[in-house]
Order: C-alpha cells, then structure tokens, then sequence
C-alpha cells in the first residue's frame, strides 16, 4: 500500500492512546490495516489486538482486506463489531456465574408482540390512549426508547423528560419497566441487552472485570463518532490500565444521536476515558475534487463543535461539478446525459434528508420512466399508509360509489389516526357502508369520549361531501380535506416524537403541491399514487443521508433543501443550537458522498432554499476551483478569504492564488519599498525573511512570512484594514 506522510504517522504510533480525525474518503480503512500489519511486524501477538468495527458489514470488508494484505499463513487479529463482543462477553459472564443466562430474542416481531401485550395491560381502562399506542409508528418508538435507555446508561424516567417525546407518550416509562419485568421473567433479552447487561455486570464485579483487563494491547475502534455511551463505557472496561486505544473517526460525520451517538466521543469524553491521547490527522480526501472539499470545510465550520481541520482533496482527484437548481428540470436532463454518455443510473444516488422530501423526486421520475430503486423496500412513500389514504379521498370525488366499500371506508378513517382502535372502527364502516347514513346510537360508540365520536361523525359528513368536488383541482380537495380534519393536530399528537409529527406534516404540504402540478390530469395523479411501485435494481438509488453514510458514488443529488425541511424545524418545533448542529452536519455529510457530480436541489419559492447551501459557499468554492485549474494569479474575491487561504496553504497552491479580506485580489508587489505609507499590509516575505511590524497613517498591522514552495519571495499587499495584530 501506498499511504501518506500523515497516514504512515498513524501507522507508525508507539505507545499510548491516540485518536485519527478522518476526514470522509480519507483512506481510513488501508491506514487501519496498514497500522495492524504494522504492530505484528513488530512482534505484537496477535491475540492481544482487538478490532472493533460499526457494522458487520465493515467488519467483513476489513477482515478480508486484512487476511489479503497479511502474510500467508499468519494467524490475524480479532475483528468484531461492539455486539458481537459483548455477545462473547456476556457468554464468559455466564460461565463464570456473574450473569444468570438468557435466551436472545432475534425477531423484530417478538419484541412487538411483547410491547403490545404489556400495553394492554397498563391502559386497559384507557381505550383511546390504547387504540394510539398500538399503532405500528408509536410500537417502533417504544422499542427505539427501550434500546436508547440501555444505549444512554440513563433511568427511563430521565430520559424521557429530556428526550423530545410528544404527547401521549407518558406510558413509555411503565411500558419500559414492565417490559424488563417480564423478560426477566422469561428469561430472554433483546440485541441492546448484548451491550447492557455484561457493563452492568461488570461495574458490580470486581473479579470478573479484573478476568477481562489486561489481556488486550492494542484496540482500534472504527467510526469512533458513531459509539454511544453503554459502548464508550464497555470499551473504557475492555482496555483497563494496559491497552491503548486508537479511536478513528470524524466528529463532523457525528449523524447518529438518535441512537445515542455524541460529537463529544472524540473531544473531551475520549479524554475523560483514557486520559491525553496523540493526536493524528487524515486531512486529505481521495475521493472529490476541491469544490465539495471547499464546501464542506465552509459549511462545518459553523458549528461550534466542530474540529479545526480543513478537508484537501489529493492530486489526481476527479473534478466534481456543483450545480444548484431551484426547479427540479436540471436533475432529469442531468440523468439524460449521464446515461447519453453510456454511464449506468445505478452510479447515480438521490440522498434527502427524510423520506418526505423522497416525493417530489419519486413522481418526477415516474412521470419522465427514469427507473429507480430505494435502499429500503418498506420506505417506498407511495405505500405508507398516509399517502395511499391521501389518493383514497381523492379517489371519492371520482367515484362515489366507493361510500359503499366498507374496505375503502376504513382506509379513510385510520389516516390520518381518529384514535380510535381498529376492531371498533371496522364494524362503524362496514354499517356506514351498508347503510349510508350516520348512526347516533351504535355499539361501537358506546364507550368513546366525546371528541372520539365528534371527530368520527365529522369524518363522515366530508367524505359524503367529497363526490360533489368532482370537478375541483386534487390540490383544492387535499387542502380540504387536511383543513376539515385538522390533520396537522392529528399528526402532531400520534407522533411519539416530535420530529416524526413535522415529518408527517410536510409530506402533506409535499403532496399537495404535487397534486398543483397535475391539476390539468386528477386521474393521473391518482395513480401514481396507487400503483404499486416496482424497484428496479438498474436504476437511480433513492436513500436517506443517513442510510448512505459510509458510501460513495460518482454522481450525488441532493434534495429537499429547503427551510423548514431541511433544517427540520416548524413555529411549533424551532429549532435548539444542539439540533441545528446535528443537521448541518447531515448535510456535511451528504454532500461528501460525491465524487464527479454534485447537483444541490430546492424548491423554487422565495427564502425557501435551505440556509446551508449558502452556508456552503458553493459559489465561491466553484471559483476558487476553477482559480485551481488556471493556476494564473488573479483570484476571484471570495467572502471567507481566511479558510480559502488556509485551504490554498494546506493544498500547496502558488502563493499568487492567496486572497484578501474584503475579497479584494491581492497585489504583488517586487520590493518591500513598493509599499506605500498608509497601505495596509496583509502578507509580506523579505528575501532576507526578516519580520517588521510598520506603523500606517492611522492603525497598526503585522508583515507575515509566506513562503512559496518554489522558494520565491513576494511581497503581498492590500489596502483592506487588518482586524487584529499577532
């Protein structure tokens, strides 16, 4: 393998801990290999090395470039994910009587049915508190609250009052207990339980934690951002007082907080763990050219968090192409060409922030046959519930006859939720659809609170209503439809989080203003929302950001960057400095995913594009680029002159590229007499490299040495102020 001077000082660490800020594409993975073939050559036995992975999919990846790369024959390092050790490790604690045994739950639809069993009992005397809690959305959140409370080492109690837990979600903290209860009963445990119970065990057993420490030299942790604290804890246990540990990662790439993630892990944790570690950067990328690097050194730097260190693209990277288009016509020509230039559309990936903003992008590709496929089967918008109700009202004002489809009928009535459970509401439409009429006294109704039975008669009386809008726009009908309902209220309250309720609400507004665009064709709208979606494996790959970290590809479109959307946030849900931070650096994270194209998409409405596009400096970064490339000595004004100078510097551009503040284009003057009593002085080298500081007509500034890599001296001057003297 071939590395870099910064890369073989990682692979050349002596003793003690160390932490490797690498920034994405940065070559971590041959740097970490190239470290463990490194610390065998030098006699370190194998079995004292630990690698820990994220995923079993990383592991594979590195287990097989290892056992390539290793000499034939040799025996080769642990390589595990944190699970699976802690699967090893909870066995050993069985054997040695420090934790009684249990059985490990693998399917996802056993936990469930134990959620559903437990909230059965706590709200048997709360029908409509029931009926919420048992839908699928609010069962997948109590099972996400159960895993972060063993992921976050914290009472249950605490952290749902600093969770952003939505209304109705108060039954989380019993449901959490009494889940525990019986699976203790039971004698099973869930896949978070692999992680929780051995530190739990091993904080009130010294014997057993002294058995496990010391037998470890080395441990070298991958996407070190993304651990969590049961993780960082069961790690600091693991290494005891003789490992060192190397945590490799890039705060900025922190993307997983939901699942207990912190950006800390790397900066002061680390230190409060393990104590002062060395420090190594991995500051070039080998996978986009200067545009993306300078965009996103622009856009993290915003953060307060956020590491001081520069992204530089390495010579010989491809030249990425930023493009921002406020209309989506850009993206369908953009894919005509690529495939006109004999590229496959699976080397094309839309990434967006949620599965919301996937919408707009999904019917314009149905609509132009561009085939695509998603990275998960099960988010295909156009068959989640909500959605396929939507086309449901608005097949109504097509065909009334559908008021007598009891099927029909409780499609509508389950989206958006009424709170009413799916056993009563099943015999109310099959009456309503046999009868016609609205039954005041049923034995569905008895029971039900007052609002229950207001909102559910209320329901009726619109969906009579709506085969006489036959001849409205889908638009009209849909923002109708929301209003009558008040679905937003709705969507907020049955969301267990509150991120989830604005998700839910801006794929209402997304799909409203698609009906705008189909006004002319109701029916065709319609179906494009009814019918099935196929995924076709040879085309464009919609995912989220986040379902694409770890992963490249030669064109990226990013969607959906709009305020409000992404940041996320609404006048009910603003956003918290913590949470502004966390998106940005989604975004930090999505744009790096490309490698020759990167198309930027928003929506075309005034003071909607996202404020993270300007943030980026895409502009800029296309100029300074293109300055590059000239390699000439008139730099464009750029508004950020100290971070383009530094990455100028960091790349070893010509000195002559270097900008000014005010984004003026520095003068290069031949003799230090050139300069004039007055003139503000940015950047100066004497031949003779000698430092004065000069005294203006009014304010003081400092002369800097620049050295050239060529050797030559220049004298750099402007008349733009000096903001501080060092």
């Amino acid at each position: 393998m071939t590395l870099t001077e910064q890369q073989q000082a990682v692979v050349h660490h002596g003793e003690g801990h160390a932490r490797v800020f690498a920034v994405a594409g940065a070559g971590k993975t041959s740097t970490m290999v190239a470290r463990v073939l490194h610390l065998m050559a030098v006699g370190t036995p194998p079995d004292r090395i630990l690698i820990l992975m994220f995923n079993r999919a990383a592991r594979e990846d590195f287990a097989a470039r290892l056992g390539m790369l290793a000499p034939a024959g040799s025996r080769l390092p642990q390589v595990r994910t944190f699970h699976s050790i802690g699967h090893r490790l909870g066995q050993s604690l069985v054997r040695w009587g420090a934790l009684p045994p249990r059985r490990l739950i693998e399917g996802e639809w056993q936990r469930e049915r134990l959620a559903r069993q437990v909230l059965q009992q706590l709200l048997v005397d709360q029908p409509a508190q029931l009926a919420l809690a048992l839908e699928e959305e609010r069962i997948e959140a109590l099972l996400q609250f159960c895993d972060l409370v063993k992921s976050e080492c914290l009472p249950p109690a605490r952290l749902h009052e600093r969770g952003d837990y939505g209304a109705d979600t108060e039954h989380f903290v019993p449901a959490f207990l009494e889940m525990e209860r019986q699976m203790h009963a039971q004698g099973v445990m869930t896949y978070a339980d692999l992680l929780y119970r051995p530190l739990r065990a091993l904080i009130r057993d010294d014997a057993s934690r002294e058995r496990i420490q010391g037998r470890l030299d080395h441990i070298i942790v991958d996407e070190y951002q993304d651990i969590n604290e049961v993780q960082l804890r069961l790690l600091s246990m693991l290494a005891g007082h003789s490992a060192s540990v190397m945590a490799v990662g890039d705060a900025n790439q922190c993307i997983y907080e939901w699942r207990g993630a912190r950006p800390d892990a790397m900066n002061a944790r680390f230190g409060e763990l393990f104590g002062a570690p060395t420090d190594y950067p991995l500051s070039w990328t080998f996978r986009h050219g200067h545009a993306v690097s300078l965009m996103a050194n622009h856009v993290i730097r915003a953060n307060k968090g956020a590491a001081d260190q520069l992204t530089l693209s390495a010579p010989g990277n491809p030249e990425t192409r930023v493009e921002h288009d406020i209309d989506g016509t850009r993206l369908v020509r953009l894919l005509g060409e690529w495939q006109a230039q004999g590229r496959d559309l699976k080397a094309c990936a839309v990434l967006v922030r949620s599965w919301a903003l996937s919408v707009p992008v999904q019917l314009r590709l149905l609509r132009e046959n561009i085939p695509f496929q998603l990275g998960q089967q099960e988010r295909f918008v156009f068959r989640l519930p909500l959605v396929r109700a939507l086309a449901g009202y608005l097949e109504l004002t097509r065909r009334p006859e559908l008021l007598n489809d009891s099927d029909h009928l409780l499609m509508l009535y389950s989206q958006p939720s009424a709170f009413v459970s799916q056993e009563r509401l099943g015999p109310l439409t099959a009456e309503l659809a046999r009868t016609g009429r609205w039954p005041e006294q049923h034995i569905v109704l008895d029971g039900l609170k007052s609002f229950q039975r207001r909102h559910l008669k209320k329901r009726w009386a619109l969906l009579q209503k709506l085969p006489t809008m036959r001849d409205q726009a889908p638009a009209d009908v849909l923002s109708h439809v929301v209003d009558t309902l008040e679905a937003e209220k709705l969507l907020r309250r049955a969301a267990a989080r509150r991120d989830k309720g604005e998700e839910d609400i801006r794929l209402l507004d997304v799909l409203i203003e698609q009906a705008g665009e189909l006004a002319d064709d109701p029916d065709a709208f319609i179906a494009l929302l009814k019918d099935p979606v196929v995924s076709q494996e040879q085309g464009v790959l919609l995912s989220t950001i986040h379902g694409a970290k770890g992963l490249e590809w030669p064109m990226v479109v990013l969607a959906g960057l709009n305020e409000e959307d992404f940041p996320l946030y609404s006048r009910d849900n603003p956003l918290t400095p913590q949470a502004l931070e966390e998106e940005r650096r989604l975004f930090y994270v999505g744009i790096t995913r490309a490698r020759e194209r990167l198309l930027l998409l928003s929506d075309p409405a005034p003071h909607r594009t996202s404020r993270f596009v300007e943030e980026a400096a895409w502009e800029d970064s296309i100029k300074i680029t293109r300055a590059i490339a000239a390699d000439h000595d008139a730099t464009p004004g750029v508004r950020d002159p100290a971070l383009v100078n530094r990455y100028l510097e960091g790349i070893g551009a010509d000195a002559s590229l270097r900008v000014c503040a005010g984004g003026k284009t520095p003068a290069v003057l031949s003799r230090a007499n050139d300069w004039q009593p007055g003139e503000q002085v940015r950047h100066a080298v004497f031949g003779e490299g000698r430092i004065e500081l000069v005294e203006g007509d009014r304010e003081r500034c400092v002369l800097e040495v620049m050295f050239h890599r060529a050797g030559r001296r220049r004298l750099i001057a402007s008349r733009a102020p000096i903001e501080r003297v060092s």
